[in-house]
């Protein structure tokens, strides 16, 4: 179906402006649309409300009362490695979350569920069959631990290595009883697992301990025998149970050791004596024996040379100082030859006493020598005697410092035991209410989500472009029947305006402006096809048009209901559509209003055949002539054809359709009918708009005032 540029302009201006306001403000109208309806059904959602806070009060009044006891043990975060025989520390695993969950599990194992019914005979306890409708004796032990663990619940504390038991069931004794049971039997089994453990790995480590101290006697043993059959002196002692084996050395090492340094020593005070030797004959040479006697010697000089530069050789002081000077030259090289003599039977006696030593070292190398092949073999046996001293006494510290650990504490202790609890926990009347109010309050969202996504009425005018592809060419809110009357004959109503605007997006149908010729019709009757044609009739004729509108629904005319003073006798369309030529006559002139009527005239037998005769378009060319606008008010679609008839004769059609009611499906199928028999549609007008389109922003002060008059089409 083409539309012309007007069209166009109407259908993608105005009409664009529609969706984008509508799709900006999507999610706010999505929220105001369920609101909407949550209004609409309020006694509905209030019933389901109701029943659903009396469902929950009979369940809570028919509900078993269950009381609950809570024990409370705490997890150390240290735990003892009593398998490893390296060194043992005490591990910190504060934030292990690996051991805690561990620890958690094992609370609700099946394994201690079945011990703690081992350590409470529940199989014979009456309050506990009493209290889970156990009549039979003999209930085996799974069976019972299963009733434990459905009815126990571990709790961790955040932020602390607190871990509450907690035990329902309706005896509030046996709660207690079962809640502090399960406690115990946890820090019973973990005890068994700690210091079980402890006294298993010590009779292990006492089992190795007499093994390899045997194994250390007999290396030792060995390593003994084999130093004595060659003569091996080790100088350091094996050590004792009490001690541990050191590094050991041979007596012929030893001594070859000491003769070493000591060898070494007599060649350096041999090489001593030698420098003082030369040092003494190079004194001698220059007359440097004493150094005392040689500075007594240079003061003499001085004085004599002084002397002799003032007086003669005969000078008392000069021969003095003279004799002096020759009794010191002696002096000196009598000691120099002391000394020397004295150097010289050093080093002698240190050329003896190394040569002593050299001989001495040498025979012991020798016999050093010859125990190296026995050193290799004894090498070995010393290597395996100090590595069983090091496995034994590595053993035996393992030994000491588990018994230090068994003698320890649980690292898991009862805080606090549970106690009778007073007041049942469960039915709780305000979680039971609470939990029926919010069922029905979700109930209710679903009927809204369901009543209002089920919805098949146009309730937003945008779905008409949408689903329908018609433009909107207006949008008529709801107006009470006794008041439509006067809202039309108001200019400043919501009706007139909404009117006004409708009658300037038809200005845009085509070049020429509203069609001479424009049929009004819709799916149904009482959408509003007749009120909107009268109000169309009446805007062009405000506009100086000359305007006839004319009755052509021949079967139920609702033109009377708007205007008492209109003849429902006469000719009217059906007499000339019956054969009459006088048409004139029956056109009705108001003179409170600025258009002319054609009533439908008489209820004929077979209005469908008088439609679909030629004379119905001979009447449309003969009032041509004479009117600017003939508003043809048809039957609706569904049912008749008579709409489809007057369609085929007319410059084209205006479908109207009621919001919030009919179906979209049933429209279509209306509007398929019209372009079935060629008709044009140039769009819909939504009549009967209220609160409910609100939430989609198409109000009067909204939609109109928005998508029309702020273009000043009206």
């Amino acid at each position: 179906m083409a539309m012309n540029n007007q069209q166009a302009r109407l259908s993608g201006g105005d009409n664009d402006e529609f969706e984008a306001v509508n799709s900006d403000f999507l999610s706010i109208h999505d929220l105001e649309r369920f609101w909407q309806q949550a209004l609409n059904l309020r006694y509905v959602i209030l019933g389901v409300i109701v029943f659903s806070l009396i469902i929950g009060l009979v369940v809570t009044l028919l509900q078993t009362p269950l009381y609950r006891s809570t024990a409370r043990i705490e997890i150390s975060q240290i735990e003892s490695d009593v398998t490893n025989i390296g060194d043992v520390e005490l591990q910190n695993i504060a934030g292990d979350r690996q051991y805690f969950a561990t620890q958690y599990e094992l609370l609700e194992s099946r394994s201690l569920a079945n011990r703690v019914a081992r350590a409470g005979n529940f199989d014979r306890n009456e309050a506990f069959r009493t209290a889970f409708g156990l009549a039979e004796k003999g209930i085996s032990e799974n069976t019972i631990g299963s009733i434990l663990r459905s009815n126990i619940t571990i709790e961790p504390i955040s932020s602390s290595n607190l871990v509450d038991i907690k035990f329902s069931s309706p005896d509030a004794k046996l709660s207690a009883e079962i809640a502090n049971l399960w406690a115990l039997e946890f820090l019973g089994t973990n005890f068994d697992k700690r210091f079980g453990s402890n006294v298993d790995a010590q009779k292990f480590l006492a089992d190795q301990i007499s093994e390899m101290r045997e194994k250390l006697q007999l290396s030792e043993q060995e390593l003994i025998d084999y130093a004595n059959a060659n003569e091996i002196v080790n100088i350091t002692p094996i050590a004792t149970e009490e001690g541990s084996t050191g590094g050991g050395q041979t007596l012929a090492s030893s001594i070859l050791s000491a003769l070493s340094g000591d060898l070494a020593r007599a060649t350096a005070a041999r090489i001593e004596a030698e420098s003082a030797l030369r040092a003494n004959a190079a004194a001698v040479g220059s007359i440097d024996a004493s150094a005392g006697l040689k500075s007594r010697l240079s003061e003499v000089q001085a004085k004599l040379a002084s002397l002799k530069s003032q007086f003669g050789p005969s000078y008392p002081q000069i021969v003095a100082l003279s004799a002096e000077e020759a009794s010191i030259r002696s002096s000196m090289q009598g000691a120099s030859n002391d000394m020397s003599r004295e150097l010289q039977a050093n080093l002698r006696k240190a050329s003896l006493q190394e040569q002593a030593l050299q001989r001495e070292f040498n025979r012991a190398k020798s016999g050093y020598l010859g125990q190296q092949g026995q050193g290799v073999r004894y090498g070995i046996l010393k290597r395996e005697v100090d590595t069983n001293r090091q496995l034994y006494d590595a053993l035996l510290q393992r030994y000491k410092e588990i018994g230090v650990v068994g003698a320890g504490k649980n690292n898991m202790i009862l805080v606090d035991k549970a106690e009778i609890a007073k007041q049942p926990y469960e039915p709780s009347l305000s979680k039971n209410m609470l939990l029926a109010f919010l069922f029905g309050a979700f109930a209710s969202g679903g009927l809204v989500f369901l009543r209002e996504t089920m919805d098949q009425s146009i309730r937003n005018p945008s779905d008409v472009k949408r689903i329908l592809d018609l433009p909107v060419l207006g949008l008529i809110p709801l107006i009470p029947d006794d008041d439509i009357n006067a809202q039309l004959n108001d200019k400043k109503s919501e009706l007139n305006e909404a009117y006004q605007a409708t009658r300037t997006n038809l200005t845009f149908l085509t070049d020429n402006g509203a069609p001479a010729t424009l049929m009004f019709t819709s799916t149904r009757p009482d959408e509003g096809k007749t009120l909107t044609a009268v109000a169309v009739a009446e805007s062009l004729g405000h506009l100086g048009k000359r305007v006839l509108y004319m009755d052509a629904d021949l079967r139920n005319s609702g033109l009377h209901e708007i205007f008492d003073n209109v003849p429902k006798q006469g000719a009217g369309l059906s007499g000339f559509l019956a054969g009459s030529d006088d048409y004139q006559q029956s056109i009705v002139n108001l003179e409170s209003h600025p258009f002319d009527i054609l009533p439908s005239g008489r209820k004929p037998p077979n209005p469908g055949e008088l439609l679909a005769g030629p004379r119905m378009q001979s009447l449309l060319e003969k009032l041509g002539a004479t009117y600017d606008h003939i508003i043809v008010d048809s039957p609706p679609v569904l049912g008749l054809a008579d709409a489809l008839e007057i369609a085929a004769v007319v410059d084209g059609v205006v479908f109207v359709i009621e919001a919030n009611s009919g179906k979209v499906r049933t429209i279509q199928q209306a509007l398929g009918r019209l372009e079935s028999s060629g008709a044009r549609i140039f769009g819909a007008v939504v009549t009967k708009l209220d609160d409910r389109n609100m939430s989609y922003g198409y109000g009067y002060g909204y939609g109109y005032g928005h998508s029309y008059g702020d273009n000043g089409d009206s």
